[in-house]
């Protein structure tokens, strides 16, 4: 029998396009606690001091607000080919073949898109920066933890996602939302049902719960009322706080996440997407319903189908 192909690492980072490019620079460097690493011509990469990959996050000036990509982390070189390989079969369209890539780190990968029109970045051998470990109470980002996205279509996205990168089912919100895997972290995407293809969120973890309640204490203090938070989650266990940047993208503050360490052995939950405690563990962070889902269902991605110029 021929060993499953898993090749995904980690998440890398997510690139998004924004109007108000100013106001998302300063939201994410001033309040957000990320760093301006490098930028060319309307484009910005952030890090984060504590992880060694280049940027966690791209932000883009665009007419519109929307999704450029999502970008994953492999091994080598030669997984990014295979995998390539692996969607030439299935007629999966390229949007460039595998090659050196010429954003901050390099290093050599391939573009695609997904069922919902969503190009997806796989690389290897990015160089990494330098890092450091954040100390006590410091309370800016430590790293990308996950992303969500909103799908027409949850069942055909996870099963590419499954079929093509190798993730696996963690647990399901009802059948809202499942939450999937590709190491022991419980999540690093999620895909959420919603009658448009969009953007649900980008999480960050912090330290821990000190520095995730200092970062969301910060934003308060600074005029950010929290979409939905502080609270802990039902699924993933993962604490939580919700905000609007500039261009109204929903960003998370998270920490304590859960891990799956017997990959083999663990059997998917579902969680009662109605119950409040699947919803927030504590019972501190308001209701989804009346802050943050109004807020979701309205988001849209202009030009979701329209490749990245970068």
């Amino acid at each position: 029998m021929t060993a499953a192909f898993r090749p995904i690492t980690h998440l890398r980072h997510v690139g998004i396009g924004v109007p108000d490019y100013g106001k998302a620079l300063e939201f994410y460097k001033n309040l957000w606690g990320l760093q301006p690493v490098a930028d060319d011509s309307g484009v910005t990469f952030f890090a984060t001091p504590a992880d060694p990959e280049q940027y966690v996050l791209r932000v883009r000036q665009d007419q519109d607000k929307r999704l450029d990509l999502i970008a994953f982390g492999v091994n080598s070189p030669e997984e990014v080919d295979e995998l390539a390989c692996r969607l030439a079969v299935g007629g999966i369209t390229l949007d460039r073949e595998p090659g050196k890539l010429d954003t901050p780190g390099g290093g050599y990968g391939v573009r695609f898109f997904d069922p919902d029109g969503r190009l997806v970045e796989v690389s290897a051998g990015v160089a990494q920066k330098p890092f450091r470990e954040l100390e006590e109470r410091e309370s800016v980002p430590k790293k990308l933890s996950h992303v969500v996205i909103n799908s027409t279509d949850v069942a055909a996205t996870k099963a590419f996602y499954e079929t093509y990168l190798g993730f696996r089912l963690s647990d399901w919100l009802g059948d809202l939302m499942c939450f999937m895997r590709s190491g022991t972290q419980h999540h690093i995407l999620a895909i959420s049902r919603a009658p448009r293809v969009s953007l649900n969120h980008i999480s960050f973890e912090m330290r821990g719960i000190d520095e995730y309640m200092r970062g969301s204490g910060r934003l308060m203090r600074a005029g950010h009322r929290p979409l939905w938070g502080p609270g802990r989650h039902g699924p993933g266990d993962n604490t939580f706080t919700y905000f609007l940047d500039p261009n109204e993208n929903v960003v998370e503050y998270t920490t304590e996440l859960e891990t799956i360490e017997d990959d083999e052995a663990w059997e998917p939950r579902v969680f009662d997407s109605t119950s409040p405690q699947s919803q927030d563990q504590w019972g501190t962070g308001g209701s989804m319903t009346e802050t943050m889902l109004p807020v979701l269902l309205k988001q849209t991605d202009g030009g979701l189908w329209t490749p990245s110029p970068i």
